[in-house]
């Protein structure tokens, strides 16, 4: 890496991970003008999402090629309050850990308590949920049946498709203009609410493009203050880029980077979606750009390599936001598990591994970052030399690339119903999750505890650490007399809890819907 990387991958690692109040400050102040009372729930979250990108904090650090930090500097992480709300005694426990902590200083503990906590306290989505749920639901959550619940994450993995690289935010628009005037409301009874959503989407995109307008302007003044004549020239150019994205089609390489980098920062300022937005299949969706600009003289290799690197690096400044009560205690997983794609095949089924492949992975290898994390997705169809360059990463010890079997993955989206396709464009995200990059999110609503289903089964359904009869009674296991008849007693607990989870999962999506709709992150096609 040359000395600009090395500079800016050490400030990465070097700086600390810290509690940012700027977002949650901005979200109290947009609902308490009481302006978001007199719009529907898409609208009130389009226009909060607005008011946030106007009004945070523009940092550019000294010698970066790609711009945009989600808090006020490296590595500041955002809350969500309208989520789920921490305590002054979660800021403590995140202050203080041993292992990953989160620095909480005295302004932002007093922002918190005065400002914060006060006007969010019985409001956010979290308490929502539940009082909304059955007793047996919340019964099973005592136990620990299950866990790991909305602890600050809205229960989503997305992942990026194609469509940024070939439509700017105004052709999306434009698409959206379009669907709403195509709206029947002569027939459809969702008319009115089509169009509010499809309204929010598109204060949503217009927001994105002043928020790169913002960087621009930035620019500019730090080029007219710059006494070094390349970096001055490196700041316009910069400038230019944030003028031409994310409001029109990306047109270059550096352009698709930055393009991306900004829908990113929407994504996960909107909302946070389980730590786990991603580009996807990165080697294929920057191909072309590459391809073009090496052909035409306007990129060198080495300089593409620059700008990935300047990419990870972003990528590394942005710890994932910390939870509460319990997982914020014990929990030390806080990378934002952005699962970049690699190899597989196109969507005609041929070999998907090119010259930008083998790039990305010598980036891997020398940035040596936890994020972005990075994996090779294999077919029968990929050259050797492509599994041989990944498993040379491999054996250093580093963690990455992960390796997956395209092939398999193909076979299961088609199982579930996704055209071949989408399945072939399709791979993993967050840490194993499969699915269609760009036509679906995985809807997470918390995991489910299979070994405390075992600890109920041998306790006769009583709960020993709450004393509460929490399962079914399923028989006393000193009277089973043989391994089949434990194994019936834990498959009527596990159907039990099973459908209690279902349903809980099916109120906590329609009051997410409801709630805390994205129309930053869903735009028609």
């Amino acid at each position: 890496m040359n000395q600009r990387i090395k500079q800016l991958r050490e400030q990465s690692l070097a700086a600390v991970n810290r509690i940012s109040a700027e977002r949650a400050l901005l979200v109290t102040e947009f609902y308490k003008t009481g302006v978001a009372q007199e719009y529907s729930y898409p609208l009130q979250r389009a226009t909060c999402f607005k008011y946030i990108l106007e009004n945070k904090h523009i940092c550019i650090l000294d010698n970066e090629l790609i711009v945009g930090e989600r808090g006020p500097a490296p590595k500041a992480t955002p809350t969500y309050p309208e989520v789920n709300l921490h305590s002054l005694h979660d800021l403590d426990i995140l202050n203080s850990r041993a292992k990953v902590s989160f620095k909480v200083d005295a302004e932002t503990r007093k922002a918190y308590e005065d400002i914060i906590i006060p006007f969010w306290k019985g409001k956010s989505q979290r308490e929502r949920i539940f009082k909304n749920m059955t007793p047996e639901w919340l019964n099973a959550y005592d136990a620990g049946i299950f866990t790991e619940f909305q602890e600050q994450r809205a229960p989503g993995h997305t992942v990026l498709g194609n469509k940024i690289y070939t439509k700017g935010m105004n052709d999306i628009r434009k698409d959206i203009a379009d669907a709403i005037a195509k709206l029947d409301f002569f027939n459809d009874a969702e008319a009115l609410n089509k169009k509010e959503e499809l309204t929010a989407m598109d204060i949503s995109a217009m927001a994105i493009i002043q928020f790169a307008e913002r960087h621009a302007e930035k620019l500019k003044e730090l080029a007219d203050l710059e006494k070094n004549p390349m970096r001055k020239a490196e700041l316009e150019e910069i400038a230019r880029v944030c003028e031409n994205v994310p409001a029109h089609a990306p047109q270059t390489f550096h352009e698709a980077l930055q393009y991306y980098w900004f829908v990113h920062l929407g994504v996960i300022t909107e909302v946070n979606p389980w730590d786990s937005f991603n580009p996807g299949r990165l080697d294929q969706h920057l191909y072309p750009f590459y391809q073009k600009d090496i052909a035409n003289g306007t990129l060198t290799k080495e300089h593409a390599i620059e700008l990935l690197e300047a990419f990870w690096i972003k990528f590394n400044n942005h710890p994932a936001p910390p939870k509460v009560g319990v997982t914020a205690e014990e929990s030390n997983t806080y990378t934002d598990f952005s699962l970049i794609n690699l190899g597989g095949v196109k969507p005609d089924g041929s070999d998907g591994v090119n010259e930008l492949s083998y790039i990305i992975l010598d980036v891997i290898e020398e940035m040596r970052l936890l994020q972005p994390s990075s994996m090779v997705q294999l077919s029968k169809k990929n050259p050797d030399r492509f599994l041989h360059r990944a498993f040379h990463i491999i054996k250093t010890g580093f963690g990455q690339p992960s390796v997956f079997n395209t092939d398999a993955i193909i076979q299961e989206l088609l199982r579930q119903g996704k055209d071949i396709v989408d399945a072939r464009n399709g791979g993993a995200s967050g840490c194993v999750e499969t699915g269609a990059f760009g036509t679906e999110s995985y809807i997470l609503t918390g995991y489910f505890n299979l070994t405390k289903i075992l600890e109920l089964v041998l306790h006769n359904g009583l709960d020993p650490l709450t004393g509460k009869q929490s399962g079914l009674k399923t028989g006393n296991p000193e009277d089973f007399e043989t391994f089949d008849q434990l194994a019936d007693a834990f498959q009527k607990q596990l159907r039990y809890f099973i459908d209690i989870k279902i349903k809980g999962n099916n109120i906590i999506e329609k009051l997410f819907a409801t709630y805390i709709p994205v129309p930053f992150s869903f735009h028609p096609d």
